[in-house]
């Protein structure tokens, strides 16, 4: 009987410690139950969102994984088992599966899709074409309502979603500014993303540096919340919009963190402020891919893979994104 190894959260982690609360387990594979796939990943996502996940708190997006649960997260793969006709034996497919090199699941409430194969890189599939630029799109586009001549503001805009973001806004006609940690990542943003303007949180000051937008700024698409969005709302123009993405500042936290200490610049300013999350969006997939596919194969939508090899190495990875020590979409490619 085939073994599956998986990750088991067993203590909910105190700050980065994910060793002292994850442990990887193997267990025979049951047989499939009715309406049941069974895919075998070729590659991991690795999220900041699941960092949540691992905390007891109840009052977020998602509720807590249960300990002595397998880890939760984005797998993509191949079908090797079903019992579903719409998924065959053999088929590429992306869904919300586990840490594991085996996921089974119910295809629908995994989010289960079909993926096209014509792409030269699948990898894409977590990239340009994944979750992260769904997300990206929604929030600059529809939350964000980035206009021609505007200047949009990307936090964490080296990471996966932020990286994608500044391209989507500037492939809309939009002025970029982002924020990252680092020369190197700074560097990344205005030479390959197209950037016009990229601050470095760790080495400037970035309210001083916003300050300097002539105008003030219009969006600011939003993923990590705590002391940079105090930085951004006193900069913003009047009647900017700001799309909320992520709460990195926050997700390691097992008790809710206060909010903007300048919040009063949301009525000094007319600010709308708006929280968005993609599985509200994953209906709309089929909606958003063209527009997608067509800046991909133009080279004008992209993605910087961090790539580490193997199950055992999960943790090294997941950190590696969380600590902001990568540059791009954190992914861990099993053998398959």
């Amino acid at each position: 009987m085939t073994q599956n190894r998986f990750w088991r959260l067993d203590a909910h982690p105190q700050g980065h410690d994910f060793a002292a609360a994850l442990s990887l387990q193997a267990a025979p594979l049951a047989p499939l139950g009715e309406g049941e796939v069974r895919v075998r990943a070729q590659y991991l996502s690795m999220d900041a969102g699941t960092r949540m996940w691992m905390t007891p708190r109840t009052d977020g997006y998602q509720p807590p994984l249960p300990l002595g649960s397998p880890m939760i997260g984005v797998a993509m793969g191949r079908v090797s088992e079903s019992r579903d006709p719409r998924f065959a034996e053999g088929a590429l497919v992306r869904g919300f599966g586990q840490w594991a090199d085996y996921s089974t699941v119910l295809p629908d409430m995994a989010g289960l899709e079909l993926l096209d194969e014509s792409v030269a890189d699948i990898r894409q599939h977590f990239g340009a074409l994944g979750m992260n630029a769904w997300t990206a799109l929604v929030g600059v586009q529809e939350i964000a309502r980035v206009q021609p001549g505007e200047w949009l503001v990307v936090s964490a805009a080296a990471g996966a979603t932020g990286s994608l973001a500044c391209q989507i806004g500037r492939n809309l006609g939009a002025r970029v500014i982002g924020i990252a940690g680092g020369p190197d990542k700074c560097r990344f943003l205005t030479e390959q993303l197209g950037a016009e303007i990229a601050i470095d949180y760790r080495g400037q000051d970035v309210a001083a540096e916003l300050a300097r937008v002539e105008g003030g700024v219009h969006a600011y698409f939003d993923n990590v919340g705590g002391p940079l969005l105090d930085a951004v709302l006193p900069n913003m123009a009047h009647y900017g919009r700001v799309a909320v993405c992520g709460m990195v500042a926050a997700y390691d936290s097992d008790v809710p963190l206060p909010g903007p200490a300048r919040f009063d610049q949301v009525l000094m300013r007319r600010l709308r402020i708006e929280g968005f999350f993609i599985p509200d969006f994953l209906h709309r997939g089929a909606e958003f891919l063209p527009q997608l596919r067509r800046w991909l194969d133009e080279g004008k939508l992209t993605t910087r893979f961090d790539e580490t090899a193997g199950l055992e190495n999960v943790l090294v990875a997941y950190d590696r994104m969380l600590s902001g020590k990568s540059t791009g979409k954190v992914i861990v490619r099993l053998d398959a």
